[in-house]
């Protein structure tokens, strides 16, 4: 780390700091007032949203991300349906998890719920730890979700940032400046959620980012984190996608029967099952292919 660098990360520490010290009791109850405010008029309802059962939850958190919200309805529901508890779901083939799964993308978190629900069942009771520490140490789960998971199942006054989070606090508190780190942001949120009712809070913030959204050009553009979505349509991931779909619904396919079934061109087909045996999704025996 260079001297310079060293005093503007030192710099931008300090201001954060100070912008969320800053903050006066009444600027605060002011900017809580507004969002609760929204959220009381137009507050969404989803149904991950009306339980306490942190195994539900926990679901919802795990599908919710990089995944959008209206994908996401028709999924959930089924999913709790024939994987109910932790049991069911560390229990149950990959392949069935992986069917159930099909639609979302991301395809390694249908691997990491599974694994999460095994440690869970096998160290933990069946019961799914509140400390955010702990649940950091989960596969799939960065800080970002186990202080969700915590704020939402637990009612813990966690901090945390999603997009629409710091959406709305880039539009609020971060007028006319770019390149906006999360570790600025992370500050005011701390100083200003609701720490009687966090889960409330989130949920308020949330909506109020979407509308953001709607409403102005997007001042997540702002964030120095922002990045496009790169295009899905003849991606990798799309092919790894197509590869798994096609495994979850036959066992043991050979990767001629894979490429004439896909239309996927051979090089790229072998590079992307080298990568998918290599992260644990799928195995091979005498030159055909399954679920691992």
């Amino acid at each position: 780390m260079t001297e310079s660098y060293k005093q503007r990360y030192s710099s931008s520490k300090n201001e954060s700091r100070m912008r969320g010290k800053s903050l006066t009791t009444a600027a605060v109850q002011k900017f809580q007032k507004m969002i609760y405010q929204h959220y009381q008029e137009h507050g969404r309802k989803f149904p991950w949203r009306m339980t306490q059962n942190p195994y539900h939850i926990l679901v919802s958190e795990i599908m919710l991300q990089q995944t959008q919200v209206q994908r996401i309805m028709g999924k959930y529901e089924p999913f709790i349906k024939l994987f109910p508890d932790f049991s069911s779901l560390a229990r149950a083939p990959l392949r069935t998890v992986f069917r159930e799964w099909q639609g979302l993308g991301y395809n390694r978190r249908a691997i990491a719920l599974k694994q999460i629900a095994q440690r869970v069942t096998e160290e933990f009771h069946g019961s799914l730890p509140s400390s955010v520490e702990t649940l950091i140490t989960f596969p799939g789960i960065g800080r970002a979700t186990a202080s969700s998971i915590s704020a939402f199942a637990f009612h813990k006054p966690a901090v945390f940032i999603e997009t629409n989070i710091r959406r709305v606090f880039i539009h609020n508190f971060f007028h006319d400046k770019t390149h906006i780190r999360d570790a600025e942001i992370l500050p005011l949120v701390e100083k200003t959620i609701d720490a009687s009712n966090p889960r409330e809070w989130y949920y308020a913030l949330m909506d109020y980012g979407v509308m953001l959204k709607q409403k102005y050009e997007n001042p997540n553009r702002r964030s120095a984190h922002y990045q496009k979505q790169p295009p899905f349509q003849g991606s990798n991931r799309q092919v790894r996608g197509k590869i798994l779909k096609a495994l979850a619904n036959e066992s043991y396919i050979s990767e001629c029967e894979i490429a004439q079934k896909l239309q996927i061109d051979q090089e790229k087909l072998k590079n992307n099952l080298a990568q998918l045996i290599k992260e644990g999704f799928i195995k091979s025996k005498e030159k055909r292919f399954t679920l691992a």
